[in-house]
């Protein structure tokens, strides 16, 4: 078995943890609002507080990986967000666990951008999609698992709190076990054959145009990756995928349990649906970059899952504001799901080929972005229903945001990377000069 499949396994489990760590406070909210004392408005700030500090950190985490490796940023950051799980169980009052919540999100703000500098040099170009979808499919099963699993701890341990102290110190293991495993290039790593590294690097950096080969290698700024027309699209989609889809893991539990009069336990069977629909919906898309790009058909790759998806996702949630029963409920948000979830292998994928050597830095820009979206759901549903005396606003809200999509993904191009945008402009700008 080739090696690199071991950090796939790796980047898998890891997705798990990073989601039930962060997913399980939508299971425990009615204990903890209950012990603490918060309204949904409060709640809402605490949940939104992880999103606000998960998107400002990205492009900072992103490039940490960039320049030390993802060897040991993907350790550090586990460890910190780790203790800050760890930490939710202890403290008490509003303002000291929105910090702390944002501090998590910061920790947590690390991963994935790791992770794509670390597919960047460890896969071929024609395995990133597959894996992409395979890493994010652990997430969603990690978010699945905490909705039921969650409420189950609870009882087991004890109370809320210990479910936290449970989940932080398996992410510390996890720490350990990553920084003695892994190696930040396959040429470098102990258990990788010779001929398993020459096949990576023949093939794991796009074509290129050979002027650009020197320009390549530049470390992107933040500042240029706004001047790119390609990497400002990827950012407004995101945003559009994450207000769809963090609802699933911040409100859909306790909406769900409120409108439909269930129990805890039933509430976690229903919420879980959703995010298992994700998990195929990542693996149908990844699977779909991967055929298509390796047919020659380069943009149609990143393009046809990723306008695929947002359909979906309009659709399903435009069909809930008229659901009655909760079954009905989770089979509308689970269409919503599947889609949502196709996005993320086109939208990662497509950073590795715009980024080159500062994939970590461009997914970490993509993801701070888009999970303003998220920061903008955890808030804009509870005050949206308490303006509204109604639930209809926020779904068409996510309606709209997902058809605007849908037609921002067939101009962006994957086979234009940001280096080479910027490149064309010097040109143009020197010969106006």
């Amino acid at each position: 078995m080739p090696t690199r499949f071991l950090l796939i396994l790796g980047a898998f489990l890891l997705s798990v943890l990073m989601w039930v760590d962060r997913a399980c406070i939508s299971a425990a909210k009615e204990d903890m609002a209950t012990d603490l004392g918060f309204s949904d408005q409060q709640m809402g700030w605490v949940m939104s507080a992880f999103a606000l500090g998960y998107a400002l950190f990205q492009v900072p985490s992103g490039k940490l990986a960039d320049r030390f490796g993802p060897r040991k940023v993907m350790a550090v950051v586990c460890l910190i967000w780790s203790a800050f799980t760890i930490l939710t169980g202890v403290v008490r009052g509003l303002s000291a666990m929105v910090g702390l919540r944002f501090l998590f999100g910061m920790g947590e703000a690390g991963g994935y951008p790791t992770l794509a500098r670390a597919f960047t040099s460890w896969l071929p170009m024609n395995e990133r999609g597959i894996t992409n979808s395979i890493s994010f499919s652990g997430g969603r099963l990690g978010a699945a698992l905490a909705m039921p699993g969650v409420v189950w701890l609870i009882g087991a341990l004890g109370g809320w709190q210990q479910t936290f102290w449970f989940f932080g110190v398996i992410g510390i293991l996890f720490a350990i076990l990553w920084y003695t495993l892994f190696r930040d290039l396959p040429e470098d790593h102990f258990a990788v054959s010779e001929s398993e590294a020459t096949h990576i690097m023949q093939s794991r950096n796009p074509k290129r145009a050979a002027q650009l080969e020197h320009v390549e290698e530049t470390p992107i700024k933040f500042l240029q990756m706004l001047r790119s027309t390609n990497m400002l699209m990827l950012m407004f989609q995101y945003v559009a995928h994450n207000f769809t889809f963090f609802f699933t893991v911040s409100w859909f539990f306790p909406y769900l349990k409120e409108q439909y009069s269930l129990t805890s336990e039933q509430t976690g069977w229903y919420a879980a649906a959703p995010l298992l629909c994700g998990v195929v919906g990542n693996w149908m898309a990844g699977f779909t970059v991967d055929r298509l790009y390796s047919r020659g058909q380069w943009k149609l790759s990143r393009r046809l899952p990723a306008a695929i998806g947002f359909a979906l996702g309009a659709i399903g949630m435009s069909l809930c504001v008229n659901m009655t029963t909760p079954m009905s409920a989770v089979i509308c948000m689970c269409i919503a799901i599947f889609g949502s979830d196709m996005i993320l292998s086109p939208s990662w994928s497509t950073c590795m080929d715009i980024g080159g050597k500062s994939a970590g830095a461009v997914s970490g820009a993509m993801n701070m972005i888009g999970n303003l979206g998220a920061f903008a759901t955890s808030l804009s549903f509870p005050y949206l229903v308490a303006h509204f005396h109604a639930h209809e606003p926020f779904f068409y809200s996510a309606a709209a945001l997902n058809v605007v999509a849908i037609f921002l993904w067939f101009r962006i191009s994957p086979d234009r990377s940001i280096a080479e945008e910027l490149d064309a402009a010097s040109r143009v700008t020197g010969a106006a000069a």
